[in-house]
C-alpha cells in the first residue's frame, strides 16, 4: 500500500464539507415543507396531507446523513493528524473508516431521496385525481 500524504485526506475534506452543506440545505427545505403541511392540515385536514406528513416523518434520515458525514469529516481530520505525527499505518485505517462513513452517508442520502420522491408522488397523485373529476 502506498503511503498516505496530507493531501489525500485533504481532498476528501473539501468534498465532505460540500456534501454537508447540501444536506443542511435539504434539511432546511424539509423543515419549511413540514411547516407548510402542518398549516395546510390545520386549515383543511385531508387524507393526502396526512399521507404526506406520515411519509415525511421518515425523513429523520437527514439527521443520520449529517451525522455520518460529520463523523467522516472528523476521522478525515484525525487521519491528517496521524499522518502529521508519523503514524502512517494507523492513519490509513482511520482514513479508510472516513471513506466507509462517507459511503454510508451517501447511501442514506439515496434512501432519503427515495422517500422524498414518494411524498411528491402522493401529492401529484392527489392532483391527478382532482383533475379527472
Amino acid at each position: 500500500m502506498e503511503e498516505l500524504t496530507l493531501t489525500t485526506p485533504a481532498l476528501l475534506f473539501s468534498a465532505v464539507s460540500l456534501i454537508l452543506l447540501a444536506y443542511t440545505n435539504r434539511f432546511l427545505s424539509y423543515a419549511q415543507l413540514v411547516r407548510q403541511l402542518r398549516d395546510r392540515y390545520m386549515e383543511n385536514p385531508s387524507d393526502i396531507t396526512v399521507a404526506q406528513i406520515e411519509n415525511l416523518r421518515k425523513l429523520n434520515l437527514t439527521r443520520t446523513m449529517q451525522g455520518l458525514g460529520i463523523a467522516s469529516l472528523f476521522f478525515c481530520v484525525v487521519s491528517m493528524f496521524l499522518i502529521y505525527i508519523g503514524l502512517q499505518l494507523l492513519s490509513a485505517y482511520v482514513f479508510g473508516l472516513a471513506l466507509i462513513l462517507l459511503i454510508a452517508s451517501l447511501g442514506v442520502s439515496f434512501r432519503e431521496i427515495q422517500i422524498s420522491t414518494r411524498s411528491l408522488e402522493i401529492y401529484l397523485g392527489a392532483m391527478e385525481k382532482g383533475h379527472k373529476k
